[in-house]
C-alpha cells in the first residue's frame, strides 16, 4: 500500500466513493460530482500550503485508488480546536482488510516524527462504530467529557453527536518503544480521529507545536506498507 500525492485520474474513483450511500452513511449526504471535485481541490490546496494533508491511498498490487488517509486541520471551532486530526475514507471494496488502520499509523508517525505534534485527534459521529474501532486499534482513547455536538450540523440532527479520541506524542512513543516506560512519564490523555469529511476538513491557523516540513517532507509517507 502506498500513501502518495493525488493524481488527476484519482478524481473519478474519488467521486464514485463519495457518491456511495454506504460509504457516506455517517455523513449528511453523498456528494455530487461537483462537490467531490471541490473537496479534491481543497485537499490539493492544503498540500500546496502545508506540504502534508490527506494522502491518496494506492493498493500497490492492483495500482487502484482506494481513497484517502492522512492529517487535516478541522475548520470548525470546538473545545479541542485548533487541532490536527487523522482521518480516512476508503471505497467499500477496500474495507475489512486493515488498510485504514495501517495507513493511519503511517500518518500518525508522520505527524509525531516529522511535524513534532504534541497531540493528534480523531472524531466521528457516535453512530460510526466502525471508525471508532479503527481509532481504538490506533491506541487512541475516548473521554466522554470530550464528546461534542458538531457545529456544522443543525441542533437535533441525528449525526450531530460526535465522539472525540486523542493520542499524545508521549503515548504514541511509549506504544512503539515499550522499553521507555521505565524512564518516560506518560502525560495527558491520548487519542486520535477518523472521518475527515467536509464537516471535518479544516484550516485552523496552527495546531500543536509542529514544525512546518519542506514540500518534500511528505515523501516520507510514500514507501509501500505491507498489510498482513
Amino acid at each position: 500500500m502506498l500513501l502518495r500525492a493525488w493524481r488527476p485520474e484519482d478524481r473519478a474513483p474519488f467521486a464514485a466513493l463519495n457518491a456511495d450511500p454506504t460509504v457516506m452513511e455517517h455523513f449528511p449526504a453523498p456528494l455530487s460530482l461537483g462537490e467531490s471535485n471541490q473537496m479534491a481541490d481543497r485537499i490539493a490546496e492544503r498540500f500546496a500550503r502545508d506540504g502534508w494533508g490527506l494522502w491518496a491511498v494506492e493498493v500497490t498490487v492492483s495500482g487502484g485508488f482506494a481513497g484517502f488517509v492522512g492529517l487535516n486541520r478541522p475548520r470548525f471551532s470546538a473545545r479541542f480546536t485548533p487541532a490536527v486530526e487523522v482521518g480516512w475514507r476508503l471505497a467499500q471494496s477496500y474495507w475489512h482488510q486493515g488498510y485504514a488502520t495501517e495507513a493511519a499509523r503511517a500518518a500518525l508517525a508522520f505527524g509525531f516524527e516529522w511535524l513534532e505534534l504534541e497531540e493528534i485527534v480523531s472524531f466521528s459521529s457516535k453512530s460510526n462504530l466502525r471508525s471508532q474501532r479503527v481509532m481504538e486499534r490506533l491506541g487512541m482513547r475516548r473521554n466522554a467529557s470530550d464528546d461534542f455536538a458538531h457545529p456544522g450540523l443543525p441542533p437535533g440532527h441525528p449525526l450531530g453527536p460526535h465522539v472525540l479520541y486523542r493520542l499524545s506524542r508521549s503515548e504514541w512513543t511509549l506504544a512503539r518503544d515499550p522499553e521507555q516506560r521505565t524512564s518516560t512519564p506518560t502525560s495527558g490523555p491520548g487519542a486520535a480521529s477518523s472521518d475527515s469529511s467536509e464537516l471535518d476538513a479544516g484550516s485552523s491557523p496552527s495546531a500543536g507545536s509542529g514544525r512546518r516540513p519542506s514540500s518534500g517532507a511528505a515523501s516520507a509517507v510514500e514507501p509501500s506498507l505491507t498489510i498482513g
